[in-house]
């Protein structure tokens, strides 16, 4: 029996007001503003904000949530002695999870249930990348650097990440990242989260649960799997004999298509910009031999099947931060500490939405296509019969 809806494709399963992706247009939409607008003119904080409160802050309100962020930086120690104990090979995605989940165990908040969710929200927007730069160092055996909060949310990041502050430049190019990869809509991470919240979880298991599907090599992990294939590649010259063996082959081009979009990915646009940017001033040859990798696999697409393929975030992003110094395992940490602001806006609109319907357990159905023994099912068999027959 053929299944149905795989993957829940084109299956409308709830109403919200976070984000809307147009895929035949090729536009990404949050809380009404175009992506395009918000990343020429907007910061990954404000964009926080917006997401979480339907709407931009006046100064003041921008003010004291940077202030609420800024204090809820630092991480309890105790964690941090705990990443001493983890091995040091181990997957950042791993840890971050892991710690996520253990944040419920740290602390108490206080107030009404949207209230308690608030603040677990500026707790996960501020200390994941705390997380994300204490295991890299605890990893590399090298002194924990604390927090400054003199320093923007970016730029602390990058500067708990090497211990020197970043300039104005690199820390434009990776806020406006993390801008980008802050919310899109239904996706799996997305789904998790909400389905947990569904239970009644708090915030921090909803999180939990969607990193442990961004790490999957479908989702978040596609941009160290793009990293992979262009360091595989290796030069220009070895782009167009790559990629025809590998479609000859019918494998996947990392980086190249997309569920949703049907043209060029909005955010793709963006990051392709930066990436040349970034490689005149560093003279790396990666964003060359991305741009190679996209004309080829575009042309060989519509040669060998006809069709119509455009790259997706993650093409240029892996390029991107292999650029800017950041270690390639930690690429979807990275998309996970821009994402959680939307997460969080999910959780909140998933637990608490005011309009009807109100929201139920996530509950699907599934066709059953098992094995029958009968109308009244298959018959117990003690072991001993079983292992005579």
């Amino acid at each position: 029996m053929e299944a149905k809806n795989v993957g829940l494709r084109n299956v409308t399963v709830a109403d919200t007001k976070i984000s809307n992706i147009d895929g035949e247009n090729g536009k990404l939409i949050y809380r009404g503003y175009d992506i395009m607008d918000l990343v020429k003119n907007s910061t990954f904080e404000e964009t926080s904000y917006l997401l979480l409160h339907n709407d931009l802050p006046s100064k003041k309100e921008l003010e004291e949530f940077h202030k609420m962020l800024v204090n809820a930086r630092d991480i309890p120690a105790p964690m941090i002695k705990n990443m001493e104990n983890f091995r040091k090979d181990a997957h950042p995605m791993d840890l971050l999870q892991a710690f996520i989940a253990e944040l419920g165990g740290y602390y108490v908040e206080h107030g009404t249930q949207k209230e308690v969710s608030y603040e677990m929200s500026i707790n996960l927007i501020a200390k994941m990348p705390t997380m994300i730069a204490c295991w890299d160092r605890v990893r590399r055996e090298e002194e924990v650097v604390a927090p400054d909060p003199t320093l923007s949310h970016c730029a602390n990041f990058l500067y708990m990440m090497s211990g020197k502050k970043p300039d104005p430049e690199t820390e434009k190019i990776l806020d406006t990242c993390l801008i980008l990869h802050a919310d899109h809509s239904f996706n799996a991470s997305t789904f998790a989260a909400r389905e947990v919240a569904s239970t009644r979880a708090h915030m921090y298991s909803a999180i939990s649960a969607a990193v442990g599907a961004l790490s999957g090599q479908l989702h978040g992990g596609a941009n160290y799997e793009v990293m992979k294939m262009l360091l595989d590649i290796g030069s220009i010259d070895k782009v167009e004999a790559w990629v025809k063996e590998k479609l000859a082959n019918k494998d996947r081009v990392m980086g190249m298509g997309h569920a949703v979009y049907k043209t060029y990915d909005p955010r793709a646009t963006i990051l392709k910009e930066l990436s040349e940017k970034l490689a005149a001033k560093t003279g790396d040859p990666w964003f060359a031999i991305t741009q190679k990798v996209e004309e080829v696999t575009i042309d060989e697409m519509k040669r060998l099947k006809g069709m119509d393929i455009y790259p997706n975030v993650d093409l240029y992003s892996a390029s991107l931060y292999y650029m800017l110094k950041i270690p390639m395992d930690l690429n979807t940490p990275i998309f996970a500490i821009s994402r959680v602001s939307g997460w969080a806006s999910h959780v909140i609109e998933e637990a608490f939405a005011e309009a009807a319907p109100k929201p139920a357990l996530y509950r699907p159905n599934a066709d059953y296509v098992g094995k029958y023994c009968g109308p009244e099912g298959c018959a117990y068999k003690p072991i001993e019969i079983r292992e005579d027959e």
